[in-house]
């Protein structure tokens, strides 16, 4: 019988992790034909997440557990169990019930219609206006900006791979990947699935600014080269100006020059407009430099300290 994976990242998600347990065992149920399996990667909750999940698993093997010895991220972790799972289609799903279990079916559906993606892209969302407008404003410049590889907006990684994509994903090396833009990069077919965000079933979001400056960059700096060639042209420009203004000054200052005083207010602005626009071109090559060293570094993706019900 061929095996569906779920694939479930979590991170204290003690109030979701049984509900959703259930809601996507009730989903598979209408598949007789397969086999299925549902892991759950726990980022070292700190509230009762791997106590729940252990307590299922002892009456449900086929309810798997990675426990990771620390936090390493919403990026790392979700990527590391896709590549431990063994289904011949592997379902990326969030635990929080904004990647509806509804859609199950549908991913299934069009995966056996032959599809090597099925892909959930959100329509809408009742999340918070300020943050929407946020990620909607990335979807839009990571568009824009892609040199190579198309983007597509409001996906961020939920629905279904086949067992040919994730083989090809295990092949990548990438300590820190950016896994909606690898899925891109394939090329495969793919069918879009459009659904409404819910909110949060319960508990508090993860995501902060932070987080989403943190994968909005790797997303800009791995399939873009933009930000490095608009630094360049801005210190082009200024050069520019700058010999304009000085030109400027000395035919002013020769012209007038016991009437012409320049005064310290236009050298203090310039002193400073340079410092801030340095600061920005060194913290744009900084992403770069940053992004090339931890691929040189090739640490694991995650490092285990448990795994349940993989034997």
């Amino acid at each position: 019988m061929k095996i569906i994976s779920i694939v479930t990242p979590c991170y204290n998600e003690e109030k979701n992790i049984e509900a959703l347990y259930h809601a996507v065992k009730n989903e598979l149920s209408n598949f007789p034909q397969y086999e299925y399996e549902h892991i759950f990667i726990d980022n070292a909750s700190t509230d009762k997440t791997v106590q729940i999940l252990k307590c299922i698993a002892q009456n449900d093997k086929r309810l798997k557990i990675i426990i990771n010895t620390r936090n390493f991220g919403h990026i790392r972790s979700p990527f590391y169990a896709m590549l431990q799972a063994k289904g011949d289609a592997v379902i990326m799903m969030a635990a929080d019930f904004q990647d509806p279990p509804s859609l199950i079916p549908e991913f299934i559906s069009k995966w056996e219609q032959g599809y090597q993606i099925v892909i959930g892209v959100r329509e809408k969302s009742q999340e918070f206006f300020f943050m929407s407008w946020i990620r909607n404003l990335f979807y839009l410049i990571i568009k824009k900006i892609s040199e190579d590889v198309p983007q597509i907006p409001n996906y961020h990684g939920f629905g279904l791979y086949s067992r040919k994509v994730v083989d090809i994903l295990k092949s990548i090396p990438d300590p820190n990947p950016y896994f909606r833009g690898l899925i891109c990069e394939l090329g495969f077919e793919h069918f879009v699935v459009k659904y409404n965000r819910e909110k949060r079933k319960s508990g508090k979001s993860k995501n902060n600014l932070y987080t989403l400056y943190d994968i909005a960059m790797l997303g800009i700096i791995n399939y873009s080269k933009l930000p490095l060639r608009v630094s360049v042209f801005i210190g082009f420009i200024i050069a520019i100006i700058s010999l304009a203004v000085s030109l400027f000054y000395l035919i002013y200052k020769l012209v007038f020059w016991e009437r012409f005083i320049v005064g310290n207010a236009p050298i203090v602005i310039g002193l400073f407009f340079l410092g801030a626009v340095q600061l920005i071109c060194i913290g744009i090559i900084g992403e770069y430099v940053g992004a090339i060293f931890t691929f040189v570094k090739q640490r694991p993706l995650v490092i285990e300290k448990e795994r349940i019900n993989f034997d």
